[in-house]
């Protein structure tokens, strides 16, 4: 997907609306520590640690299948305000295989 190297769009620090650089950053995954994804990991069968250690309460990891995975990540679309520097807007992540930069 093309994208252009700057947009012009509202400020909310200038209170206006200035030229702004995009800039892309690929959206990261929740931490490893965080207690959804230790749930998430579990129900997967990774981090076992229910009774009997998991060895044998439960199938073998490559019977769980990621179906209905995407296979994109979304990119997180960050801007940069040309005046006063600001990196406060934020847009919505767009699903693309290859993002580019006109």
């Amino acid at each position: 997907m093309k994208i252009p190297k700057t947009i012009k769009r509202f400020c909310k620090t200038c209170k206006k609306h200035t030229e702004h650089k995009v800039a892309a950053n690929k959206k990261k995954n929740a931490s490893s520590l965080s207690h959804g994804s230790k749930i998430r990991a579990r129900l997967k069968g990774q981090a076992r640690g229910m009774g009997n250690w998991g060895r044998y309460s439960k199938p073998a990891v490559t019977k769980f299948k990621r179906s209905g995975a995407k296979s994109t990540k979304k990119t997180d679309l960050r801007y940069t305000c040309a005046v006063c520097k600001k990196t406060s807007c934020q847009a919505e992540g767009i699903r693309a295989k290859k993002v580019e930069f006109v």
